[in-house]
């Protein structure tokens, strides 16, 4: 089957077909960055990674971009309140936001541009845009006249919804309520800019643009990227004015394609700053892996907006448990080549819009099938480096069941006690080798006792975390 994706414009799924053959252009909106990455940016990187692997897997090459907005009115004000520099504030969560991402297994960006390093390219739309009259001066910015482009609302649907007018920044100055900032003109205390329409700074729209403009697009064709995704809250205003602006500017369509990913709602609520109830990543990492927010955040479709609570989290890994489990049982062999069936039955449901809960069955179906294999025949090598073979592929196309089997189940313990127990199993078999049967079982005793369990394995002995 080949890949089908959700557009955002067309409210329908539709065959993929790139720009250029085998060549896939994504840009993805990234973080503000003046705070930690909480869920919700959690949310979109893995929504986003699935199909940058899909893609992959589809043999395509891929032009992942992922920018960083690090000039805004949040970082502004972080700057004024804790009086460190623009440049300390971005560079700290640019590096705790990549810190997380690994955390996630997400995959490298091919491109990570910054808005700052991307401002002669703004300027350059924005001095475009006003000497063709479809941008203005007021005496505070510079705006974008929507009346001047006769497909403003197409994208996002909701220019006539009241709602969503609110949304854009208000000015009595304004032509037209929808109009909005493309340069903010400098006030006191602000992070302003040279230009030769006037000291300031982006809006936060044209960043998008932009960079987009300079570091992806396709000059000579209608569409300058293939797709451009980011949360579904950006539709609009975000993506709406990024489209208005580039195609004025530059008589191309932005992208052939839109994507959006669902919110994350704690106790029924959307996320958000505003609501109080922000779940920053870094504090759910303390408790949980990477790999198993990443798995429990996919157990969902990525449209589809998802509850997010400890209940759900504790059994999703509990789920992802029984990949390691498997993962044990075929310990140190060798991969021979995935099952056929398997590959392309995980592969058709990814191709599905990413339909992870229908991949994510059919995984649970392979285990289980494994399971029963094993236990009638459990020196079945062919079957074992098979397994192998299958997990491998899992982890290629989800990015899961990466980690040693063993260690997986060692989460949480910390380097001291690790190496205490290390130490404890060493005595043991040493104890063992001599035949001093009462000083091994002693020793497995005590690391009972703290919560480990022990197994002996052709490979040596190994441990796990009861």
């Amino acid at each position: 089957m080949k890949l089908h994706i959700h557009d955002s414009v067309k409210k329908e799924k539709v065959e993929f077909n790139s720009i250029v053959h085998n060549i896939a252009k994504i840009y993805v909106c990234g973080p503000t960055v003046y705070d930690d990455s909480h869920l919700g940016h959690a949310r979109s990187a893995v929504a986003f990674d699935l199909l940058h692997r899909v893609l992959k897997a589809n043999d395509y090459e891929v032009i992942m971009t992922k920018n960083f907005t690090d000039i805004d009115d949040k970082i502004i004000k972080k700057m004024n309140e804790s009086q460190k520099s623009l440049e300390e504030i971005t560079t700290t969560y640019i590096n705790a936001y990549k810190a997380d991402m690994k955390a996630l297994n997400i995959l490298d960006n091919t491109i990570e541009p910054k808005a700052t390093e991307n401002l002669e390219s703004m300027k350059e739309i924005i001095s475009n845009l006003i000497s063709r009259n479809i941008a203005y001066k007021t005496s505070d910015s510079v705006y974008f006249d929507t009346s001047k482009d006769s497909f403003y609302g197409t994208l996002s649907h909701k220019i006539n919804d009241e709602n969503s007018q609110a949304r854009v920044e208000g000015n009595v100055e304004k032509r037209n309520p929808s109009d909005f900032a493309l340069w903010k003109f400098a006030k006191t205390n602000d992070v302003s800019f040279e230009a030769p329409f006037g000291l300031g700074r982006p809006g936060w729209h044209i960043e998008c643009s932009a960079m987009i403009e300079k570091h992806l697009a396709y000059k000579d064709k209608e569409f300058q990227i293939d797709i451009h995704g980011g949360g579904a809250d950006l539709l609009f205003p975000h993506h709406e004015n990024e489209a208005a602006q580039t195609r004025c500017s530059s008589g191309q369509n932005l992208a052939k394609y839109w994507m959006h990913n669902g919110f994350v709602n704690i106790d029924g609520e959307k996320m958000s700053k505003s609501l109080g109830n922000s779940f920053f990543l870094k504090d759910v990492l303390k408790s949980y892996s990477g790999e198993v927010i990443r798995f429990y955040l996919m157990s969902a479709h990525y449209r589809a907006n998802f509850n997010f609570n400890e209940e759900d989290l504790t059994a999703s890994k509990k789920r992802l448990d029984k990949l390691y489990r498997i993962k044990k049982r075929v310990y140190g062999a060798e991969a021979s080549l995935v099952n056929k069936k398997f590959k392309e039955d995980v592969l058709n449901a990814l191709n599905d819009d990413i339909n992870t809960s229908k991949a994510l069955s059919i995984i649970d179906e392979m285990i289980g099938n494994a399971n029963d294999k094993l236990d009638a025949n459990p020196k079945d090598k062919n079957l074992k480096k098979e397994l192998i073979a299958n997990i491998l592929f899992i982890n290629e196309i989800l990015g899961i069941g990466f980690n040693d089997a063993y260690e997986y189940f060692q989460f949480g313990i910390d380097e001291q006690t690790k190496s205490k127990i290390e130490e404890l199993i060493t005595k043991r078999n040493e104890a063992k080798k001599e035949k001093n049967f009462e000083v091994a079982d002693a020793v497995r005793d005590e690391l009972s006792k703290l919560g480990i369990s022990l197994m002996d394995t052709v490979n040596g002995t190994v441990w796990e975390k009861l």
